[in-house]
């Protein structure tokens, strides 16, 4: 065996299941931690995982048969000069390998990213569940998260007004759980057999190609306007939510109805639930729009840079919890993907927390490969008749088979599961597994009937559907309990606060100002945003310059929940400011005790600052002190930032009076409604830019007293402000 090889042994389930020995490849690695699993006899270490990574570090160069090679520069030639020869078995590996690097790209989902961490839950939630996850609040359960845009493919943007995936793989100790989902609660469709439409209508338009990452073009607007059902999923893509501040602050949803089994057998309807520690917060659409420019990658970057800084992403897990017997008690079928189940009626369960500690080691091969199932379930959770959700049990299967080269792609690192797992599967594409015996179905005598089934009744017993009873005919039909298309549409709206529904307002009006046929415009205005609300329909026919309509076309429905602030994430702040990133502005001449009482005030609230200068040269202080720079103000941009603070300084804000970009810097702040705040000698900045004070531009006398402006770094956004700064040029 050659040094570079994994171990034969991580090939082999039995083998990999009991090896603990091999340690961590990088510091790294050990941040998910070594707790041990129990699984009967067997102790199986979360080290296991890291069983497949690879550290070249002072090693050889050698082939990927294990042939050290001499010359990694040269191709063997016939002379110095000469023709290039075929028996090069070195140049010919290397470059066959990189021919065939790529994969296909998942065709919604392609721009993701992603991180490693753990669950761990509060308490047994025994009466709730069998799953074991669930147990034991000293376990720590291993998972892998990817976070993705829809639309658009791997090269496009992060921050398009887009849905984003949440796709949380468990590793636990009964199998692998996979909770596909998103971070809006419903979808656009009911059934899963308009998927293929729904994709279809938002995908570029195919005779160009355009417009990559995002809707605003006539077949998706064709398509919703048409199918009243996408009504409630569409306002939520036209809200905030759409444009995240990041991917640490966004809530994440399972869309469907499950069940929880208990041993006992008894089943709950639930719905998933995660809800970030930093509060839920978005951008504001130029912001958006800006820095789809100005930096492509922002919420990868923002993900990557706060797990190696030690700020870890973190998300309460929940749910809701519908007893069988109240089923049917709402004014919606809890079985429809299009609805949520406000909290005002099923307030959420907390179940525990999930922590993203430690980033990949290499992007290929753990977040692209990484394959997610909804129909990835361990006993204690099973499925509902929601028949979306029926059609992504096959879909997502079929999908990873055809991406990922067959049906062995659980063998790959990333997917495989912690526990042993052992059955007559066999062969295939990429089989990596070796599989010792010669009996390759159940039942058989040759070796000695292994694997065998497990009865769910035995201790640690297989899994066991829910014997939910149906009596019914076969056919194809939507269920009344799915007609009302309209009321949780409404609903949002009417939760939202004044400012999202102004956005609400500009993103219906912006996209389907990009829609070139107007009969497509109109029936939206007229056939879904007036059965939602008239006055939202109003304003967004003015700002097409269509006549506004009179009255829906389908009589409002009277609903037990009118309102629901949860909803809005004006709720969602977290009442401090722990990770927000500050941009301080300076140049030489700068007050350098404002500086270090600013770093020092945000390092106690768990926030930074990060000093820009005209350059990346350092710059002077006042006192005569060198003071190193992260960057400069035109690479690290303003809406990179959660709040600007200028320290006083007669010479810096001399040379910023007179520098475009510092002063567009804190124009472009003022226009996105960020926090700013003025020390000293910089409050001469507001009159050169014709601004004034408000709850978020504030003048500090002393550089102690950053109170107010930490408040208002709290709130996220002046949102008082936003009539004013429209009129900042962008």
């Amino acid at each position: 065996m050659c040094p570079r090889s994994p171990a034969r042994g991580a090939f082999i389930n039995k083998e990999l299941s009991l090896m603990s020995s091999k340690k961590p490849s990088s510091p790294k690695s050990q941040m998910a931690g070594t707790d041990t699993l129990d699984r009967g006899n067997t102790n199986v270490k979360l080290e296991n995982l890291e069983a497949f990574r690879d550290d070249a570090t002072q090693q050889a160069l050698r082939t990927n048969q294990g042939v050290k090679i001499a010359d990694n520069q040269n191709t063997l030639k016939a002379g110095a000069r000469g023709p290039s020869l075929l028996e090069d078995f070195i140049m010919r590996e290397k470059i066959t390998h990189f021919d065939h690097e790529r994969i296909p790209e998942r065709i919604v989902h392609a721009r993701g990213t992603g991180a490693h961490g753990y669950f761990q839950t509060y308490k047994a939630h025994s009466a709730l569940t069998k799953a074991g996850f669930l147990q034991d609040p000293d376990k720590k359960t291993p998972v892998f998260v990817r976070f993705s845009t829809v639309q658009g493919p791997r090269g496009s943007g992060d921050t398009v007004r887009d849905v984003r995936g949440f796709a949380v793989k468990f590793f636990t100790d009964e199998g692998n759980f996979d909770l596909v989902g998103n971070n809006m609660p419903v979808f656009f469709i009911q059934d899963a057999i308009k998927f293929p439409d729904f994709v279809h209508a938002v995908k570029p338009e195919p005779h160009n190609e355009m417009p990559t990452g995002g809707s605003a073009h006539d077949t998706f607007w064709d398509f919703v306007s048409l199918v009243p059902e996408s009504a409630h999923m569409v306002i939520w893509a036209m809200s905030d939510r759409a444009i995240p501040k990041s991917l640490r602050s966004m809530q994440g949803f399972g869309v469907h109805t499950f069940r929880f089994i208990n041993a006992e057998g008894k089943s709950h309807f639930v719905k998933f639930h995660w809800r970030p520690s930093v509060g839920t917060c978005s951008l504001v659409w130029d912001e958006a729009q800006k820095l789809a420019g100005k930096d492509t990658d922002y919420h990868r970057r923002d993900l990557w840079e706060s797990i190696e800084t030690g700020d870890y992403p973190e998300w309460e897990f929940g749910v809701q919890i519908i007893a069988e017997e109240d089923e049917h008690t709402f004014d919606f079928d809890i079985l429809d993907p299009t609805k949520l189940i406000p909290e005002e009626q099923v307030p959420i369960t907390p179940l525990g927390k999930m922590v993203l500690n430690r980033n990949p080691d290499n992007f290929f091969a753990e977040t692209e490969q990484v394959a997610f199932c909804p129909g990835h379930i361990v006993p204690g959770i099973d499925f509902s008749n929601d028949p979306l959700l029926q059609g992504r049990l096959f879909s997502y299967t079929d999908t990873q088979i055809s991406r990922l080269g067959g049906p062995n792609f659980h063998e790959i690192p990333i997917n495989r599961p912690v526990c042993p797992f052992s059955n007559n599967q066999r062969d295939a594409q990429h089989r990596s597994t070796i599989n010792k015996g010669r009996a390759s179905y159940e039942p058989n005598s040759i070796d000695g009937g292994w694997p065998k089934e497990t009865p769910p009744a035995a201790q640690d017993g297989g899994f066991e559907s829910y014997p939910e009873r149906i009596d019914a005919n076969k056919i194809r039909q939507r269920s009344d309990s799915f007609s009302d298309h309209f009321s949780q549409a409404r609903l949002f709206f009417h939760s939202m606060s004044k400012h999202e529904q102004e956005h609400i307002i500009a993103a219906y009006s912006f996209e389907l100002g990009k829609v070139e046929r107007e009969h497509i415009r109109a029936r939206q205005v007229d056939e879904i945003l007036a059965n939602i609300d008239l006055e939202l329909a109003r304003r967004v026919a003015e700002n097409l310059g269509l006549p506004a309509p009179k009255a829906g076309t389908v009589p409002a429905r009277k609903t037990s929940v009118s309102a629901s602030p949860a909803l809005s994430q004006a709720n969602l702040l977290p009442g401090n400011i722990k990770t927000r990133k500050v941009a301080v502005l300076a140049a030489n001449g700068v007050e350098g005790k404002a500086i270090e009482a600013l770093k020092k005030a945000l390092t106690a609230q768990g926030a930074h600052a990060k000093l820009l200068g005209p350059t990346s040269a350092p710059v002077k202080t006042a006192e005569g002190k060198l003071l190193d720079v992260d960057g400069s103000m035109e690479g690290l941009p303003s809406v990179a930032f959660d709040a600007v603070f200028v320290p006083g300084g007669a010479e810096s804000i001399k040379a910023l009076s007179g520098d475009g970009v510092a002063l567009h810097y804190l124009l472009e702040a003022y226009k996105h409604l960020k926090p700013i705040a003025v020390h000293g000698d910089a409050r001469q900045l507001l009159d050169v830019l014709h601004l004034q004070v408000d709850d978020g531009l504030l003048a500090i006398k002393d550089a102690q007293d950053l109170k107010a402006f930490f408040a208002a770094i709290a709130q996220h956004r002046v949102w008082a402000r936003e009539p004013k700064a429209k009129a900042i040029p962008a």
